[in-house]
């Protein structure tokens, strides 16, 4: 199973859609959000592509009811509070915003973890943990929007970035 890791959107509506849609071209079955869509129409690109969503929130999230209000009732997504655990085909996986709010022992008790929070796309190891942040899909600090996709069954991540005028309307 192929997820789509995505975090940071801060409400850029284009570029949301944009890689939601290079996902989606990528295969993905679900989305993991880490957190900061800001507002719930934010979400909007969720719903329009009808794929699966489970995320946290972050701590730029202003209307927490309002995101789960629309995620459940546009198209039943859940979004829960950082640090979220959840097991997907057979792995443990850890959903925080900040990295920093969790410990060493909470990190290594699971197969992966993706985590938002710093804008900036990352992967490291630590013991058998697979350790990610797929960037700032909103491209506000770094110009770039990013986010990620991994495969589960190999455990492989590959970036996405957009570089093209689609997400600069």
């Amino acid at each position: 199973m192929r997820l789509g890791l995505i975090a940071d959107t801060h409400d850029r509506l284009p570029a949301i859609a944009a890689l939601v849609g290079q996902m989606q071209e990528g295969g993905v079955g679900m989305i993991l959000h880490a957190g900061d869509y800001c507002s719930p129409f934010a979400l909007k690109p969720f719903e329009d592509a009808q794929v699966s969503l489970a995320g946290v929130f972050g701590r730029n999230d202003g209307d927490p009811q309002g995101l789960i209000s629309r995620a459940q009732s546009a198209f039943g997504a859940e979004l829960s509070e950082s640090p979220h655990s959840l097991e997907i085909a057979g792995r443990r996986i850890l959903l925080v915003h900040d990295i920093g709010d969790v410990g060493a022992r909470s990190i290594t008790q699971h197969d992966i973890v993706v985590h938002g929070a710093t804008h900036q796309q990352e992967m490291k190891t630590r013991g058998d943990t697979l350790i990610v942040n797929p960037g700032e899909a909103c491209g506000w600090l770094y110009g770039t929007p990013s986010a990620a996709i991994l495969d589960l069954d190999t455990r492989e991540v590959s970036f996405l970035t957009l570089t093209g005028p689609e997400w600069r309307k």
